[in-house]
């Protein structure tokens, strides 16, 4: 059993703006509440295999998950985190809606592992909050960095 959530999210950047930054997960520091550092690991330029050493807080505690780039098309980025405890998702989909503006669907969703599935039901709505920051802080921190 997974807890996902799904947030649309209009963003102020044309599609290959708003890709170019997000693709760099180490961004996340900027627009996820959730995420207290995220840190590249390797070099060169961002394609299919890249990863991060990503540090999360959630509900006061915090965890060390390695995340992956999956699959990176034009309009679409795949991100998987993983540790022992967790396997985190981050499905990002771009469409243009002007030359201007895109439209963000960002799905998170997060399977736990072991004992620690037995609270997935207790945790939907702190994930939801976080989704909803998530939300809020997103269009601005793209817009800005574009700046």
């Amino acid at each position: 059993m997974a807890i996902t959530v799904r947030r649309d999210i209009l963003v102020g950047l044309p599609l290959n703006d708003l890709v170019a930054y997000l693709e760099d997960f180490s961004r996340t520091e900027e627009w996820d509440p959730g995420t207290v550092r995220c840190v590249r690991v390797g070099e060169g330029p961002v394609q299919q295999g890249a990863t991060w050493q990503n540090t999360s807080r959630f509900r006061g505690r915090t965890s060390d998950l390695l995340y992956r780039l999956v699959s990176k098309e034009p309009d679409r980025l795949l991100f998987v985190g993983e540790n022992k405890t967790v396997t985190a998702t981050d499905d990002l989909s771009f469409r243009a809606r002007s030359a201007t503006t895109t439209l963000l669907t960002y799905t998170a969703s997060l399977r736990f592992k072991g004992w620690a599935r037995l609270a997935t039901p207790f945790l939907r709505p702190e994930f939801d909050r976080l989704a909803d920051a998530v939300a809020d802080r997103l269009p601005s921190a793209a817009t800005v960095h574009r700046g």
